[in-house]
């Protein structure tokens, strides 16, 4: 079951924030608090949003933290993946296909997101359901100086 992330849920989606991080060797950048996932997903004027699967014994196994972009070329909004994970117990059950369903199932637009290069698993996953690559770019970032 696919439904939309509530306050219940922070403590599990805080764990599965720490849990990818971990994953891609990056759980020295992840200082994400529950209270950042509370006033980030249900505070006021909230952007973004926390999708989840739920198994059958209704345990949170999966999330799709994401929120709308636009693009002026086709003049419609679309989506931003931040986060897809699933428990690693709880993958090829369908979960992450659901997920992304119910995110193309909300935009007439593009739905984009990043991958790691070394993460081959994903990558034939999201080709698997017909995401390609952009050549030709490089995405920068700009950080706040502490």
């Amino acid at each position: 079951m696919i439904r939309p992330a509530t306050e219940e849920d922070l403590p599990e989606l805080l764990a599965m924030v720490r849990e990818l991080a971990e994953f891609e060797s990056l759980s020295d950048q992840c200082v994400c608090t529950e209270e950042d996932l509370r006033q980030t997903l249900f505070g006021p004027g909230a952007v973004v949003y926390d999708t989840v699967a739920v198994d059958d014994d209704g345990s949170v196994v999966g999330h799709a933290l994401w929120f709308r972009t636009f693009s002026t070329f086709l003049g419609r909004s679309g989506i931003w993946v931040e986060d897809l994970y699933v428990r690693p117990a709880h993958r090829r059950h369908g979960h992450g296909g659901a997920l992304m369903a119910d995110l193309r199932a909300r935009t007439l637009g593009r739905v984009e997101l990043e991958v790691l290069e070394w993460n081959e698993e994903a990558i034939d996953f999201y080709q698997r359901l017909g995401a390609r690559p952009m050549a030709g770019w490089t995405r920068y970032r700009w950080l706040r100086p502490d």
